[in-house]
């Protein structure tokens, strides 16, 4: 998936929580964008199985958007949270920086920075 279907499906799985219902103009709103753009990325990640509209226009990830969006969302607090950790700034810096870290890097990587915060956060 690309990086900005993986922030359109962690917007939703966010603002799900939040609101508890979510349509594409509360992305449009969250993201910045604009009501088309959002409905087109929405469109292929209908198409995608990730998403599905309601009649009266919810969007609902189903069980792979959610798996996709969970999996983003644990990469986004942990990266948040090594960079805290790790290089002192503050966390509106390492939150803008975890979001496109989020993206890109390995599984062997991801792996080893939740294993560093677990030993660094059990030592305090």
């Amino acid at each position: 998936m690309h990086e900005s279907g993986e922030d359109y499906i962690e917007t939703i799985y966010l603002l799900k929580k939040k609101k508890g219902t979510v349509r594409s103009i509360d992305v449009a709103n969250e993201l910045g964008f604009s009501r088309p753009s959002v409905s087109r990325a929405v469109g292929i990640l209908k198409d995608n199985g990730l998403v599905t509209v309601a009649d009266d226009g919810e969007l609902v990830l189903t069980e792979e958007g959610l798996k996709t969006a969970k999996s983003v969302y644990e990469k986004h607090k942990n990266l948040t949270t090594f960079l805290m950790m790790t290089t002192g700034v503050d966390e509106t810096i390492a939150e803008n920086d975890a979001c496109r870290i989020e993206h890109i890097i390995s599984p062997e990587t991801f792996k080893g920075i939740k294993k560093f915060i677990k030993e660094h956060k059990e030592q305090k």
